[in-house]
């Protein structure tokens, strides 16, 4: 190995561990800033010149995130998400109907929109109405974030691995769905399913519930432009439209307002993010291009990751150690080596999203959950979430492998 790929190595190993652990002791350093000096670092070393770096970031990726977190964030402005909600859970009189409208309405939006938006909708309502009506709000939370990563295996806007997946793949829309849709269905049933089991007591309490939602302001004008351009959105997805194109130009009709300031929707959009996945993606290209020969590459076949259930398992594990979206790009110089890699870039989004219910730390979307409840006065436990997680995390994974296993 030369000089500059143990360097090269060197920069990944640590770039990978500090976003996994999500900060380096001593420094204010996030995982997006850790990312950016990574991704310099390899322009600083010469793995890559600041051209390449320029040419490693898949804008398509960036776009797509960029339109839906408008989208999702005059949706949330609007009062939308509120009022939407509110609706759902009201017409839930008893503890167990009130199970299934939290998943389902967590799940069906996580499908498509960002889930990790959703959650930071749904977790206060959840909380809000749990304590309303003096129910226990653990088994009601931890549904609410399995869900949203159940759900949002459906579509490619689901999550930002999906995102990544659809651009780095070129599946389509509706040929994604078709695929994963009916996993992310049975997931959601699961949800239900499990989270009844592990906290019977909570539904054994017989009780007709009441619950009332704080709707807040709603601008129903906004409202109803949002409500359009999704509308638009789900159309041209699955007719066909690139999906970062139409993501960028729905977020841009709804920044077009007399009654909501920019400026609002601005401070809803995760530019860490963002920033993140830029530097990754260079971090990313420049080892590739320093270690990865073609040999090396085609070495990937003795991994036996054309077998769907080894993948299956091995993007579980990967995205449980680093994290799923550093996972899916570690993965990215092999994929299209295998025999299906169609096949097997489903596979790896149908995993590294699934895996993430397996602990607390599974998922951003359950960091914004068990923080919800946190500053609301209610622990959420690694335990208590791992009761849930362990068995959710392993049937939904056995169901999905096999589905994508016969499926193709």
């Amino acid at each position: 190995m030369t000089l500059m790929g143990a360097a090269a190595l060197l920069i990944l190993i640590l770039t990978y561990a500090g976003v996994a652990i999500g900060r380096v002791p001593g420094l204010r350093l996030d995982r997006a800033g850790i990312a950016l000096l990574g991704g310099a670092a390899m322009i600083a070393i010469g793995a890559l010149s600041l051209e390449d770096a320029y040419r490693a970031i898949n804008f398509d990726t960036i776009t797509l995130l960029l339109g839906m977190m408008i989208v999702v964030a005059h949706l949330k402005v609007s009062g939308a998400f509120r009022a939407l909600g509110a609706v759902a859970i009201e017409h839930a009189h008893a503890p167990f109907m009130l199970l299934v409208m939290v998943t389902l309405l967590t799940g069906v939006l996580s499908a498509f929109l960002v889930n990790d938006a959703i959650c930071l909708v749904m977790a206060p309502i959840v909380v809000h109405v749990t304590r309303v009506i003096n129910r226990n709000p653990i088994p009601y939370l931890i549904a609410t974030a399995t869900a949203s990563n159940c759900g949002s295996v459906a579509t490619i806007t689901g999550n930002p691995q999906n995102m990544v997946i659809g651009a780095l793949s070129g599946i389509s829309y509706p040929a994604f769905s078709a695929a994963l849709a009916p996993v992310a269905l049975f997931g959601l049933v699961a949800v239900i399913v499990i989270v009844r089991i592990v906290y019977r007591a909570e539904f054994a309490r017989k009780a007709e519930l009441s619950p009332e939602v704080y709707r807040g302001r709603m601008l129903p004008g906004q409202v109803l432009k949002a409500v359009v351009v999704c509308i638009g959105l789900a159309i041209a997805f699955f007719a066909g439209v690139p999906v970062a194109k139409a993501a960028l130009i729905g977020g841009a009709i709804l920044l077009v307002t007399r009654a909501i300031k920019p400026a609002r929707i601005y401070r809803e959009i995760d530019g860490p993010l963002l920033f993140m996945f830029a530097g990754l993606f260079i971090v990313v290209a420049g080892a590739e291009k320093t270690l990865l020969s073609p040999d090396i590459i085609a070495s990937a076949k003795n991994l036996g990751l054309d077998d769907v259930w080894r993948l299956s398992g091995f993007t579980a594990v990967l995205s449980n150690i680093m994290s799923n979206v550093p996972a899916v790009l570690a993965l990215r110089p092999f994929i299209p080596g295998l025999e299906n890699p169609e096949r097997a870039w489903l596979v790896v989004a149908m995993s590294s999203t699934l895996a993430g219910n397996f602990t607390l730390l599974g998922s951003v979307a359950n960091l914004i959950v068990a923080e919800h409840a946190r500053v609301s006065g209610t622990t959420l436990s690694f335990a208590a979430f791992f009761k849930v997680g362990l068995p959710l995390t392993l049937v939904t994974l056995l169901a999905g492998t096999a589905w994508l296993a016969l499926g193709f």
